[in-house]
């Protein structure tokens, strides 16, 4: 996603014109002013929805067999009072792939400092950078998170030498769960194939998730899912690698952010259960998901059951998971 959103009032030719044969009235020209802005509050001020701001730092690091991970460093929340709370403790102390799963509401601002801790290639400058491209919410294009012959712009990476610092706004309309990965390693591509991704779950302003007790982001990549699971209740993260079992507390409430990565197409399935499919009236137990698209549903979880890719090459690399229910 592409720069910030704005709306312009255009004042043409129109007004212009009609205004002259009215005269110079200043009255009236007071009159008009008041309308107009009244106007522009009536359809742009609603967009205004003032929340917290998180305050992250991340190292990009390099682990074992050659992938690169995210780590987080820190995670400050402070509200509108000025209160601020360190959430930090709640994520792994460890890099890991997928990266942390960020969770913020419509209305939230993120700054997001990024920290390069990857060992120098002396050889290829490429390898020497890193960055944080986050598709769904809003931002300057200071905050793209790509190279300059990209954007346009400039190189938006952390280095060996620097951080680089992101800024996102979750407005009004951005509520939904968003990859967010590495554009710049390399090329313009990035290292998103070699463990540089994680999600930002932005929640409704107007829709409570109170009743969920779990979060269980799942990644289809073109060879198994990897997941990343949050207890609501202790707000604790934890990563739950490739193909993984996933654990419920029977009669609780779980939502599943199933998110594609790679070029294939997938077929995600939970098997007997059913839920809404967004937008429709439709009960469904399977969805279809192409790369970079997402799908995001709730059940309870009264019963043990397992999920599955069950596109016919994901079938023959074992894409599959236990869904345990325990009371």
């Amino acid at each position: 996603m592409r720069g910030i959103h704005t709306a312009e009032l255009v004042t043409g030719s129109f007004f212009s014109s009609h205004m002259g044969k009215i005269g110079n009235s200043r009255p009236l020209s007071a009159i008009w002013s008041i309308v107009l802005f009244a106007i522009s509050l009536l359809f742009f001020g609603g967009n205004v929805l003032a929340g917290n701001t998180h305050r992250i730092g991340m190292f990009a690091e390099e682990i074992t067999g050659g992938y690169f991970a995210y780590r987080m460093m820190r995670h400050e929340i402070t509200d509108q009072d000025g209160n601020s709370t360190d959430i930090t403790t709640r994520y792994s102390d460890k890099a890991t792939i997928p990266g942390p799963t960020l969770i913020i509401s419509e209305g939230d601002e993120v700054e997001i400092e990024l920290m390069y801790q990857i060992v120098p290639d002396q050889e290829n400058s490429k390898h020497n950078q890193v960055s944080l491209h986050v598709h769904g919410v809003h931002f300057d294009i200071d905050s793209d998170g790509t190279l300059k012959y990209i954007n346009l712009h400039s190189d938006q990476s952390a280095t060996p030498v620097m951080s680089y610092t992101y800024r996102w706004r979750a407005a009004p309309g951005t509520a939904g769960t968003w990859p967010y990965h590495d554009h710049n390693m390399e090329s313009h591509n990035g290292a998103e194939d070699r463990g540089l991704f994680g999600a930002l779950i932005v929640n409704s302003a107007s829709t409570a998730m109170d009743n969920v007790k779990k979060e269980f982001v799942l990644y289809i990549i073109d060879d198994a899912i990897v997941g990343m699971e949050t207890n609501n209740t202790t707000g604790q993260h934890t990563p739950l690698w490739a193909n993984p079992t996933l654990t419920a507390e029977k009669n609780s409430d779980v939502r599943f952010h199933v998110l594609a990565l790679g070029t294939n197409f997938h077929q995600f399935q939970l098997n007997n259960y059913t839920w809404a499919d967004p937008g429709s009236v439709n009960q469904i137990n399977t969805k279809a998901i192409g790369p970079l698209e997402k799908h995001v549903f709730v059940v309870k979880a009264t019963h043990s059951s397992s999920y599955m890719d069950t596109a016919f090459s994901s079938v023959l690399l074992g894409m599959k998971g236990d869904f345990v229910v325990a009371d």
